[in-house]
């Protein structure tokens, strides 16, 4: 039987029964995204049928053209594109840049830099193969004070016409916060006032369920399916949501020109897609209390967290500031030694594609880079901040925080 330490278990009791009130009101999201989840399911007559495999070509499968109404509803967008064929969120954000995107096309970031998994796209570091050497041009406008920086947007937009703009409305590995479903509406009714014909495309990656609205009002919205919809269940994928025409040009830069959506075989995939989506909410519940258990704790430990476990999040992300080389690492070795697959397996800080940091990864996962599934991973420079993510169950999530933290009260 695993052993752990008393003391921390005994900290962890006591933070619990302080985290009702928080609790519950994670639950309060969990049960409505559940119900309309459900109704999504019920509208459009989700069966058995809509398991069945499709190959080659992938010509007339209902049960894709089903996954992606019940995707569309729950965003309440017009279209939706769900499938197997996205590596990941990034792939997905890749094909729908390059959907929009035309030479001399400007693409406008206005929350700073996006992932590091897109410089290469960008072309913000050179690659024959990046939008700038299709003649794309790229700016940015860094928030301010966690805000939009509205002055800059505006005198961007007066300035530029300006084809997309971009909103990564998670961290990624940044200090600053996330951004808020209500702080995204908000700036695109200002964009609105300004250009009624720009593309604002979400990056949702982290976000999903989070709260009890989506970001409706974007044109497109982009998330990765083993991420926080894809409930641990959906072996890979993503999706983009949001304007037909658009949903429709991102088809054919997947596939092809003249068969865009009407090919990409599923290969049985489609059961796990709708079978993740459907505990997807109550996943998401359980890597968020994880996440509140996590922040409550190291806080009172002295640690710098981000969010504190009383704030409203806007993502499954809880930053950690070690400010310490050695405490994140040792943290991520506590997340990995009591993860269900490869816990005998050490992690090492090392080079990985995309990234301009060595960085460390704790992710024993069903799903290869699952972060639905209790993970933790962070670049390795100042301030040294470990981002952890996911949990299957809170049960789960919770012995992986006591075990992390013992870790670092150790060493």
């Amino acid at each position: 039987m695993l052993q752990l330490d008393d003391n921390i278990v005994n900290m962890v009791k006591e933070a619990e029964n302080n985290l009702v009130d928080e609790f519950k009101k994670i639950d309060e999201i969990c049960e409505y995204n559940s119900l309309k989840v459900l109704s999504a399911f019920k509208k459009y007559n989700v069966s058995e049928v809509h398991f069945a495999e499709t190959t080659g070509y992938g010509y007339n499968d209902v049960g894709r053209d089903v996954i992606e109404k019940v995707f569309a509803n729950i965003f309440n967008t017009e279209d939706a594109l769900v499938r197997s064929q996205f590596i990941s969120g990034s792939h997905a954000l890749t094909v729908a840049l390059f959907a929009y995107l035309r030479p001399n096309d400007i693409m406008l970031s206005i929350t700073g830099k996006p992932y590091d998994t897109l410089d290469e796209v960008i072309g913000i570091i050179d690659n024959a193969s990046s939008l700038k050497s299709f003649g794309v041009k790229y700016a940015q406008i860094d928030l301010i004070n966690n805000d939009f920086d509205y002055e800059k947007i505006e005198k961007y937009l007066r300035e530029n016409k300006v084809k997309l703009i971009e909103i990564q409305r998670s961290k990624g590995y940044s200090t600053r916060k996330s951004i808020g479903i209500s702080k995204v509406n908000k700036v695109i009714d200002f964009i609105r006032t300004i250009d009624k014909d720009v593309i604002i495309m979400i990056d949702n990656c982290y976000c999903e369920f989070v709260a009890k609205e989506e970001p409706y009002k974007a044109d497109v919205i982009v998330g990765s399916l083993i991420k926080n919809l894809g409930g641990g269940i959906a072996p890979n994928g993503a999706y983009i949501v949001g304007k037909k025409h658009l949903i429709d040009l991102a088809g054919e830069r997947l596939t092809l020109p003249g068969e865009g959506r009407e090919v990409g075989p599923t290969l049985g995939i489609n059961k796990q897609i709708l079978q993740g989506l459907f505990l997807a909410p109550s996943v998401v519940r359980s890597a968020l209390k994880t996440a509140v258990l996590a922040s409550y704790i190291l806080e009172k430990l002295s640690f710098e967290v981000e969010p504190k476990y009383n704030e409203e999040r806007a993502d499954i992300v809880q930053n950690i500031i070690f400010k310490d080389k050695n405490k994140l690492i040792k943290y991520c070795e506590g997340i990995q030694s009591v993860s269900p697959i490869d816990s005998n397996v050490v992690p090492i800080p090392a080079p990985m594609p995309g990234y301009d940091s060595e960085v460390i990864m704790a992710a024993g996962t069903f799903t290869q880079g699952s972060s639905i599934e209790l993970s933790c991973d962070g670049p390795i420079r100042e301030p040294y901040i470990a981002y952890m993510q996911g949990s299957l169950t809170y049960e789960y999530g919770k012995i992986g925080v006591i075990k992390a933290i013992s870790n670092i009260m150790g060493e």
